[in-house]
């Protein structure tokens, strides 16, 4: 039974959203500081970080479905995710200080590079799977739960967002930029408090509605077991829909955040003041995280009525379409010389208004496909007679990091075959090195998108079966229920 049979109070909605912020905090720092920052700042070849954090995230994928279904099996008079919440978060902070600021302030070497990296990806996984398996615990309706991933997302990407403006306007905002090192110190102990605050706090927030002992006590983990149910629940026939079109959007994502501070510094000059004279914290990099933030809100109104005319899958469908052609447009237009001077007000403004659009279309494709997994929870237990939360949002970490880390892999190629030098400055490049970056990113970035779109378009599980699903399934817990006061083991066993 869903924690919540009603309408989700205000209240809830928020406090459960805001425990995204620390994945936002996280996201923000791997896809677009971290590469710049090992290979400008530390020295670092791109070719090399970028396959050490590949590396990381293989590691780290390879555990999730792990923590995924520890989740799942938890039993305590606190739930099965409140534990997790608790417990990660403080050496989630302490790892993640050390990554923006490695012992001894210089490169910590590959290896060195991979253990932070895996440790950072771990524990934020303790405290992201067991959050977002709520989800489908706390309601079953299929627009309430699309209710939540808006306010996930929102929280998520105004952690982010926050992140990115401090950064722009404090942290680096000396007169070399993202090129100062010092600055990265404390971005990551502002970032590490928040990531404190948020999952603790949204946890304490929900503790008096899901801190209870769950319906059953699940069988004593085992590796061999733990494999066998994810196994399972992987072979879900819509969990493979899902899949399919996510490990193309995840790699997109990935390959775009992590190229995007070399594209907003050397291609369109957004380092530059937005207005001519004024303060020079007010640079269109300011102007581009702002344009992030509101994106989001934008999405955040558009999503659920989208949803409720198209449904999930045409949806996704849609937001990839809308983001790949809105997103590459300036750069097709710069290539062939229609598009104002880089660097100008006129050209920052026009790139930020298209880029509004863009990217409100390419969240809402994420939360599309993320709302999606909680109906395949219901069509898994219909077949198997199991919850499995924790390890499908776990396989759906398991997809984003792997694929993300695959994304800022093709970034660091990217970066490498367009021969940009180390230590480059804006307006120094040679024009030919950024129409070979540009071709090589839009080429890329066009065929993951018809990839998402084509697949995520196609998710079998409509609201329509979805509905359905639950009904029958409540017929089956209370068939159950009733077998169970006359002592009939098995009648709650039968398939209907």
């Amino acid at each position: 039974m869903a924690f919540v049979t009603g309408p989700l109070p205000q209240r809830l909605k928020i406090i459960h959203g805001s425990g995204a912020v620390a994945f936002g905090v996280k996201d923000l720092g791997f896809s677009f500081f971290l590469l710049i920052f090992y290979n400008q700042v530390l020295g670092m070849d791109a070719r090399l970080v970028s396959l050490a954090l590949l590396i990381a995230l293989l590691v780290d994928a390879v555990i999730d479905p792990i923590i995924g279904n520890l989740s799942d099996r938890t039993y305590t008079r606190w739930g099965r995710r409140l534990p997790w919440l608790y417990i990660a978060p403080v050496p989630l902070a302490i790892m993640w200080v050390l990554l923006w600021h490695p012992p001894g302030g210089e490169a910590p070497g590959f290896l060195g590079l991979i253990a932070i990296a895996v440790g950072v990806r771990i524990l934020l996984s303790a405290c992201e799977v067991p959050s977002i398996s709520l989800v489908p615990e706390i309601t079953q309706d299929y627009d309430d739960r699309t209710t939540l991933f808006r306010y996930r997302f929102l929280s998520g990407w105004l952690g982010g967002i926050v992140m990115m403006i401090l950064a722009y306007t404090v942290f680096m905002s000396g007169p070399d930029g993202l090129l100062q090192q010092e600055g990265y110190l404390g971005f990551g102990v502002f970032g590490a408090a928040l990531m404190v605050l948020s999952v603790m706090g949204s946890a304490l927030g929900q503790h008096r509605l899901i801190a209870q002992w769950p319906e059953r006590r699940p069988p004593p983990f085992s590796l061999k077991n733990a494999f066998q149910e994810i196994f399972d629940a992987f072979s879900e026939r819509s969990f493979l829909f899902f899949a399919a079109g996510a490990l193309a959007a995840y790699v997109n994502q990935g390959m775009t955040f992590s190229i995007s501070n070399y594209l907003n510094v050397f291609v369109w000059q957004l380092d530059q003041p937005l207005i001519a004279g004024g303060p020079d914290w007010f640079t269109g990099l300011l102007g581009y995280a702002l344009t992030l933030f509101l994106s989001v809100v934008l999405m955040f109104f558009v999503v659920g009525q989208m949803h409720r005319a198209f449904g999930k899958a045409k949806s996704a469908a849609i937001g990839a379409y809308g983001s790949i052609v809105l997103g590459l447009a300036p750069y097709l237009l710069l290539l062939m010389g229609a598009w104002p001077e880089t660097g100008t007000a006129v050209s920052t403004f026009a790139f930020l208004g298209m880029l509004l659009f863009a990217n409100m279309f390419g969240v809402i494709m994420m939360v599309s496909a993320t709302s999606m997994i909680a109906e395949i929870v219901e069509a898994f237990e219909e077949r198997t007679h199991r919850r499995a939360e924790g390890a499908f949002y776990s396989g759906n970490w398991l997809i984003q990091k792997c694929a993300t880390g695959l994304g800022i892999f093709l970034t660091g190629q990217i970066v490498a075959a367009s021969q940009l030098p180390d230590g480059a400055r804006a307006g120094d490049v040679d024009a030919s090195v950024l129409s070979h970056m540009i071709t090589y990113y839009g080429a890329a970035a066009i065929v993951l998108a018809i990839v998402a779109a084509f697949w995520l378009g196609r998710f079998p599980i409509s609201r329509a079966e979805h509905e359905a699903r639950v009904e029958t399934l409540a017929k089956r817990r209370k068939r159950a229920l009733d077998a169970a006061a006359r002592g009939d083991i098995d009648a709650g066993t039968i398939v209907p």
